[in-house]
C-alpha cells in the first residue's frame, strides 16, 4: 500500500502509484483530449483517478500567456463544483500564486507550481510564506535545462530556500520538470527517466509527468495520439524507480498498468 500526506488528509492507494488525472481548462493545451471542464474532471473521478489536476494556462512550447484573471475565470469554477459534489484531491497547476491563493480559498489541496520559484518571481516571497503558514501541498517542478545530476543539485538548492521559510518537509513533492516545454531536450528527459531513483532517494514524494510528451514521440516514432503504449511504459520504469505519483491524460489505462504491477511484484 502506497500512502502519503495531501493537505489535511492522508491518502491511500493498494496499487504501487498514485494516479493524478489532467484536466487542461484551455483551449491550446497540446493534447487535445486533455482539455475540458466539469464533465471531463468528472469523468476522471470516475475512471479512479486519485487526484485531478487542472489547469488554465497551457504550458506547451510557444503557448500564449494568459492573466491571472483569466485563469482564475477558468480554474475556481471547477474547483467550486467539484469540491460541492466529491471528495477527490483537486490540485491546481499554475505558476501564479495569486491563482493557486484563490484555489485554495475554494478548497483546493495542491498547489502544482511549474514556476520553480525563480528569483524574477513576482511575490515570491509572499508565495513562500503563504506556503509555510497554509495547510496545503506544494509541488516543486523543476523549470530548465539539464541531466539528473544538475536536476537534482538544482532542487536541492531551491528545497534549501524552501526550508528557510520554515516549510515543513512533509508539505512538498517533487517533479523534474520532463519536457521541452520546461527546458529539456528529449535526451535530457530520457535520462531522468532512467534515473528517476536519484531523484526518489531525497526522500521526498516523487511525481513523474510523462503523458505523451515529445520524449515518448522520439522514443516511439509516435504522434501524439498514438504515445498512450509509450507514457504507460515510461510510467511504470518511474513507478518501479520509486516513484509514487504518476500524472496522466489516461487515467483508467495507467490504472489497469499499475495493478498489473501490484499483482506482479
Amino acid at each position: 500500500m502506497q500512502q502519503i500526506k495531501i493537505s489535511s488528509k492522508v491518502i491511500k492507494t493498494e496499487r504501487p502509484a498514485f494516479v493524478m488525472g489532467i484536466v487542461n481548462a484551455t483551449p491550446d493545451s497540446f493534447y487535445d483530449k486533455s482539455r475540458g471542464g466539469l464533465e471531463r474532471a468528472f469523468s476522471l473521478i470516475e475512471e479512479g483517478a486519485d487526484i485531478i489536476d487542472i489547469g488554465g494556462e497551457s504550458t506547451r512550447l510557444g503557448f500564449i500567456p494568459v492573466s491571472a484573471e483569466e485563469e482564475i475565470k477558468r480554474i475556481i469554477p471547477l474547483v467550486k463544483e467539484i469540491k460541492k459534489n466529491s471528495d477527490a484531491v483537486i490540485s491546481v497547476d499554475t505558476q501564479k500564486f495569486q491563482v493557486f491563493k484563490a484555489a485554495f480559498e475554494e478548497g483546493a489541496e495542491i498547489w502544482n507550481d511549474v514556476s520553480f520559484l525563480p528569483d524574477s518571481m513576482a511575490d515570491r516571497d509572499k508565495a513562500l510564506d503563504f506556503i509555510a503558514k497554509n495547510n496545503f501541498t506544494y509541488i516543486l517542478m523543476h523549470n530548465g535545462q539539464g541531466d539528473i545530476k544538475k536536476v537534482c543539485s538544482e532542487i536541492d538548492e531551491k528545497l534549501q530556500l524552501m526550508k528557510e521559510y520554515s516549510i515543513s518537509p512533509e508539505k512538498i513533492i517533487l517533479d523534474p520538470g520532463i519536457g521541452i516545454g520546461f527546458g529539456k531536450s528529449n535526451e535530457e528527459s530520457i535520462n531522468i527517466i532512467k534515473n528517476t531513483n536519484l531523484l526518489c532517494q531525497k526522500n521526498f514524494p516523487v511525481l513523474m509527468a510523462l503523458s505523451r510528451k515529445s520524449c515518448i514521440g522520439q522514443m516511439t516514432g509516435r504522434e501524439v495520439g498514438e504515445r498512450l503504449s509509450g507514457t504507460l511504459a515510461a510510467n511504470m520504469l518511474s513507478v518501479e524507480k520509486g516513484a509514487v505519483i504518476v500524472r496522466v491524460h489516461d487515467v483508467s489505462e495507467t490504472i489497469d498498468a499499475l495493478n498489473v504491477m501490484k499483482y506482479l511484484q
